[in-house]
């Protein structure tokens, strides 16, 4: 199994190319969540994302012979991008395959780290059986997103910067996609720090985890479904399943939601931009997904930022309806003068700001006489929000509230 002696072994082949990131202390959410919080910002390493780590260890062990060949990999995108600009940097061939809805961003990034990218799939699982096939037909090295010692013992340099910045940590958060980081991070924490406690965070919609921890084996989920596309893999690896079994202390999982609303805080409060798998951590955090004491010192790995622009949108609007900050309604009015007026002014005494109004005299579902109005508004909070819709209805307005 992965020892410490590989995460050190490491150290000097990762520092060589990967930045130190910086740890920060947030006083926002350690307010927020009664912890001292302590933010690992790995957002900010080259390529965006931790997987530089792996991917340089596992590309500076090849053979001379391995290294003519070249490589392959199977990513949703941040893998990608680190072996692309590892294999690069060291004058190796890299073929990445990615699936086909991978973010164009994640594609277009590798490609100029100078990967080849192949498209195909419709998740990591399918990308990963025709990274495969090119391994067999062209001579190539695999190399493992996650399930190789190799690639755990360079996400461990991790788990060492945080002991090294935060020497009196106690719990320390990780998202869980195929397992990589939070081996090499459990390995390196708990070998030298062994009361310090590790949690791993999974999406609901790809929580393989659980159902593998309770039958003693690795469970293969039959799709995933979750906007941190970094951490939607339907299973974790092996080699990674047992080290988590035996290192890391607890797996907990978050809610799209949660995520969204994370990444909506981190944004607007830590001015930090993360992707959903690298807001999985401090989702955890601040649902109070597991227990943990007042005033207790966590650091949350913010292992990503690499998030697409299409994606942030959804992710931010999400995050503002969870929050109270968007509201859209729906309802009828009677079609005549001044029934459009009369329900603005209301809005307007609300303080709400009109983002935009649909005016419909033609839809089937309303009377001849009666217009359906859907309005997109832009409120200040959950009490806000309450306070407006208790008004609404106080005035007869039917209100049907569509996010």
């Amino acid at each position: 199994m992965l020892s410490l002696d590989d995460v050190l072994e490491a150290q000097p082949r990762v520092e060589a190319v990967a930045r130190r990131t910086p740890l920060d202390y947030s006083h926002t959410f350690s307010r927020m969540s009664g912890a001292e919080v302590h933010l690992k910002l790995e957002n900010f390493q080259r390529t965006g994302a931790f997987k530089i780590r792996g991917a340089t260890n596992r590309i500076a062990t090849l053979s001379e012979k391995e290294r003519e060949a070249g490589v392959v990999t199977a990513s949703a995108g941040n893998h990608a991008q680190g072996v692309a600009l590892a294999a690069t940097r060291a004058g190796v061939d890299s073929t990445i395959v990615m699936p086909e809805f991978a973010p164009i961003s994640k594609v277009n990034a590798t490609r100029r780290y100078g990967g080849r990218v192949v498209l195909h799939g419709v998740d990591y699982s399918e990308a990963q059986a025709r990274a495969h096939e090119i391994e067999r037909e062209e001579g190539r090295t695999y190399v493992h997103a996650f399930d190789d010692p190799v690639v755990m013992a360079g996400q461990g340099t991790l788990g060492l910067e945080i002991l090294d910045q935060c020497p009196d940590v106690e719990t320390v958060v990780v998202g869980i996609g195929g397992g990589g980081l939070i081996s090499g991070i459990a390995t390196a924490i708990k070998a030298q720090s062994p009361e310090t406690r590790v949690v791993g965070v999974q999406a609901e919609g790809a929580s393989s985890l659980a159902d593998s921890l309770d039958k003693g084996e690795v469970v293969e989920l039959d799709s995933v479904d979750t906007i941190a596309d970094g951490i939607a893999t339907r299973r974790v690896g092996e080699k990674t399943f047992e080290v988590i079994r035996e290192r890391v202390d607890e797996v907990v999982t978050v809610s799209d939601e949660e995520i969204a609303m994370a990444v909506t805080h981190l944004l607007e409060r830590a001015k930090t931009l993360v992707e959903g798998a690298g807001a999985v951590p401090l989702a955890a955090v601040l649902s109070e997904a597991f227990d943990y004491d007042e005033g207790e010192v966590i650091v949350p790995a913010l292992c990503g930022g690499n998030i697409d622009l299409n994606v942030l949108t959804t992710v931010l609007m999400r995050g503002l309806v969870e929050t109270g900050r968007y509201l859209r309604i729906r309802t009828v009015l009677k079609d005549r003068p001044g029934a459009l007026l009369h329900l603005a002014e209301i809005l307007v005494d609300h303080r709400t700001n009109i983002h935009a109004i649909h005016h419909d005299r033609t839809s089937k579902d309303v009377a001849m006489n009666a217009a359906e109005v859907e309005i997109d508004l832009e409120t200040r909070g959950e009490n806000h929000v309450a306070d407006l819709l208790s008004d609404l209805r106080e005035h007869g307005y039917a209100v049907e509230v569509l996010v």
